[in-house]
């Protein structure tokens, strides 16, 4: 869904006003601090700080940088080892030379690298809406690598990822038929998502009620100018027409198979009124991975721990045993 190359850009910039939530912390990028490892020739941007079991948090996107996670969780580093970073082309960490590097199986092996570079034994992992890709990949191919696995408002592969591409589209054109005409027009003529004027035209379309169930909430951003978004990053995993057909390295996912073989102890949560990662293919997770909790929010779109804090936070408590 290419739109979301506008639409995230903006949306996960409404980070979590502390006023709505005690647990969040209004000056927590002033608390961390960048270092830059040298990884297969590009600079990666890695924060970490706490001491205790390490967490590593996967932000969305894909093309989104770690902001919108540390402001949500990084207050965190009072019990764990948090760790945040942007992956390759992503924040301030470098572009990648060759476009091709840009893929889930490259997102994956930069969290090895970098769990062996920090010298952790088992890491937990923390993904939002395209972050659980990875982590759950990660979880699959390095089974005793992962203590805990939290994923929120996700996707078990590439499949999913199209329906629900398919279910937005449909939302769309039901809902602003005026303007879907426009977009048939343009298709008629080849244009595929991520050229212009299609790419404007469909950023164009009021996604807010897709996201969010309250569409009120306010945020909390960085002061610092940098990249929060990579349309490249996004164009190459997702595909030239991802608002519209999957490819890039997203169409190769799958996990539905080898999710009940995960050792991690894993919870799932949900947005009843999440029209990204909708609940008709959430709820699968109860099929494909039994042994895990799963948490529907019933109050919540694509970001629970915004709309529903004190259920979401008090659950993120239990699970990793915050005291």
């Amino acid at each position: 869904m290419n739109y979301l190359s506008i639409l995230f850009s903006t949306i996960f910039l409404f980070l979590f006003n502390a006023t709505l939530n005690s647990q969040t912390d209004p000056d927590i990028f002033s608390k961390f601090e960048s270092k830059f490892y040298e990884i297969n020739g590009y600079k990666i941007n890695v924060e970490v700080k706490g001491e205790g079991q390490p967490i590593f948090f996967l932000p969305g996107g894909p093309g989104n940088s770690h902001d919108y996670m540390q402001a949500n969780f990084g207050q965190y580093y009072k019990s764990h080892k948090v760790v945040f970073f942007d992956f390759l082309g992503r924040g301030k960490s470098d572009d990648a030379k060759d476009l091709s590097e840009y893929s889930v199986e490259n997102d994956v092996a930069l969290i090895e690298q970098l769990r062996k570079l920090l010298n952790f034994d088992r890491i937990s992992i923390v993904g939002h809406s395209y972050g659980t890709v990875p982590a759950q990949a990660y979880s699959i191919k390095y089974p005793n690598n992962v203590d805990k696995l939290l994923l929120i408002s996700g996707f078990h592969g590439g499949e999913m990822w199209q329906a629900n591409c398919d279910s937005y589209n449909h939302y769309t054109k039901t809902h602003f038929p005026e303007k879907w005409k426009q977009v048939d027009s343009l298709r008629a003529l080849g244009y595929v998502s991520s050229q212009e004027p299609l790419k404007s035209l469909y950023a164009s379309f009021p996604t807010k009620y897709i996201y969010y169930h309250n569409t009120n909430i306010e945020g909390n951003h960085p002061n610092e100018p940098y990249r929060r978004w990579s349309n490249d990053v996004y164009e190459t995993i997702i595909g030239r027409d991802g608002d519209f057909y999957v490819s890039g390295s997203m169409i190769n996912q799958d996990y539905r198979q080898d999710l009940k073989n995960v050792k991690a102890k894993t919870m799932i949560i949900a947005g009843r009124y999440d029209g990204v990662s909708t609940p008709e293919f959430n709820i699968q997770y109860k099929t494909f991975m039994p042994q895990a909790q799963f948490e529907m929010f019933e109050n919540s779109g694509h970001n629970p721990y915004l709309e529903e804090p004190e259920k979401f936070y008090k659950l993120f408590d239990t699970f990793f045993e915050v005291k």
